[in-house]
């Protein structure tokens, strides 16, 4: 193995049809996105343009400032280990399957079990809160120009309209998911550069240095500002999620094995340096601090745009970020699909038969898709009733997704020389990065599990603890009805008869 970190030793390139036969299953989804397309379905889903801005009102009163831009150097540090981590073991199983698949074939079927659940209600979480972010800012974007009241009501149309537009993006195939999110990194990083650049140009007053990098803001109840700075950092942790996309796009990429792991790693620390240059371009044009916390949009943001650039400006910009939003929410239907039908794939998910088929016409897993829409749409119902609902589904995301990056990674030092690498891996560093990420992922998602206002009552109540419960215990119930049947396959035997119920169009 290569002593370096990220290095793909010159060896020739895997037949990626011939080792998915190998890892037990028959290519039966179209194999049409590069290595640009997969690096850009994970940039996509961590989408800057979504998590900054949706969670830069919770950064305001969860330890301001300070807390944003130097909790999102330190996550992004962090999250670049458990990146590099995961890609690794990628590299060794690149299937649509991908953390679950990695964790039953390193640990067994409880192992895969589990990690399938977690990573499921991540990615469900993720297009919930990824949605009704831009169905937020989308209401914002209009009260700025037409003075729309935002309301819960008129918000949940615009969400169910964006996931709508997601579903039927998603039904055309990978090669129009993979178009779409290769212009959506440049979009991303043009956005980043014409907001800053405009903040920077056009207000006449900026906030000094000391209020961006030092300033400490606590509006949460707690009185430990250690404790609120470790809250604070679910902006950083929330956004800095979703790359496990390349992953699940593997059985549709090109030189997969080396491919997905190199999307995973650049996705992660591209975000990491455009992010940081976002969120400090916002801090920096702050005109009032409470007013833009209190402001009438609903969304922060949109109010530092107003103040600093005026309606048109603010306006124009708006929209450039609704957009990213609607790239990152299409970019994480395309992954949550692929797991739904991996899943089903190994008879994990009720309705197994169903969630599995693929479309004969688009080589795309049709009723996966439908099903990943309409799971988020419910989980973002409780929204029409509560003001702390959409913190609560992106808390979901986090507390589902995050332990289930670790999980692979977990097995996978524990498999010591067991584990056979792929093209990509680590070297000497393997272990050292590995054990950093699992103490990190360990240690965030107690973290995330904590409340974050205080009193705690039903409105203010983290229910990402709840939630993490409930599906485990789902999970356990389900697990006695469907452990003979789910698996994963150890060769590529299916039967004819479900190779032509994987294989059978419907649509």
């Amino acid at each position: 193995m290569s002593s370096e970190p990220s290095i793909s030793p010159d060896v020739p390139q895997p037949d990626e049809e011939q080792r998915l036969r190998e890892l037990g299953y028959r290519p039966v989804l179209a194999r049409r996105m590069g290595g640009f397309g997969n690096f850009a379905i994970s940039f996509s889903v961590i989408s800057i343009l979504s998590g900054c801005m949706t969670l830069y009102g919770f950064g305001m009163g969860a330890g301001g400032p300070a807390v944003m831009l130097w909790g999102w150097a330190g996550v992004g540090l962090f999250v670049l280990c458990v990146g590099l981590a995961l890609a690794e073991v990628t590299s060794a199983y690149p299937t649509s399957g991908a953390l679950y698949y990695m964790a039953d074939r390193l640990g067994g079927r409880r192992w895969g079990w589990y990690t399938g659940w977690l990573n499921l209600l991540g990615l469900l979480g993720a297009i919930a809160g990824i949605d009704y972010g831009a169905a937020l800012f989308a209401g914002a974007f209009a009260n700025i120009q037409w003075g729309f009241e935002p309301t819960p009501e008129k918000t949940m149309l615009i969400f169910l309209g964006i996931l709508l537009l997601h579903a039927v993006l998603n039904l055309f195939g990978v090669r129009l998911v993979s178009v779409l999110n290769s212009v959506s990194v440049w979009w991303h990083l043009a956005g980043v550069a014409v907001i800053v650049g405009a903040l920077w140009i056009v207000p006449d007053r900026h906030q000094s240095p000391s209020f961006v990098f030092t300033e400490f803001v606590n509006d949460t109840g707690w009185h430990n500002p250690v404790y609120v700075a470790a809250i604070g950092l679910l902006l950083a942790q929330y956004t800095f999620s979703g790359y496990d996309a390349s992953a699940h796009l593997s059985e549709e990429t090109s030189n997969a094995s080396v491919s997905a792991a190199k999307g995973i790693v650049r996705s992660i620390w591209v975000s990491w340096i455009a992010g940081f240059v976002l969120l400090a371009g916002l801090t920096f044009a702050i005109q009032d601090y409470d007013a833009t916390r209190a402001s009438g949009t609903g969304v922060p943001p949109a109010q530092i745009l107003l103040d600093g650039l005026g309606t048109d400006g603010a306006s124009a910009l708006l929209a450039v970020v609704i957009v990213a939003q609607l790239f990152c929410g299409n970019a994480e239907v395309a992954a949550a699909s692929r797991m739904v039908f991996a899943f089903s794939r190994d008879k994990a998910l009720p309705g197994s038969a169903l969630w599995r088929k693929v479309s004969a016409r688009t080589q795309t897993p049709v009723a996966a898709v439908w099903l990943s829409v309409v799971v988020a749409g419910v989980l973002a119902l409780p929204s029409l009733y509560s003001a702390t609902a959409y913190g609560a589904v992106t808390a979901i995301n986090v507390i589902g997704i995050t332990p289930a990056y670790a999980i692979p990674v977990f097995l996978r030092l524990r498999a010591g020389s067991r584990f056979q690498p792929g093209p990509w891996s680590l070297g000497r560093w393997s272990r050292p990065i590995g054990w950093t990420a699992v103490v990190w992922v360990a240690g965030v998602t107690v973290l995330f599990c904590l409340p974050q206002s205080s009193p705690v009552t039903v409105d203010t109540m983290n229910y990402a603890s709840v939630a993490l419960a409930v599906v485990l215990l789902l999970a356990t119930v389900w697990w006695f009805v469907a452990r003979r049947s789910y698996g994963t396959p150890t060769t590529a035997a299916y039967s004819d008869r479900e190779q032509a119920e994987l294989s059978e169009g419907i649509v």
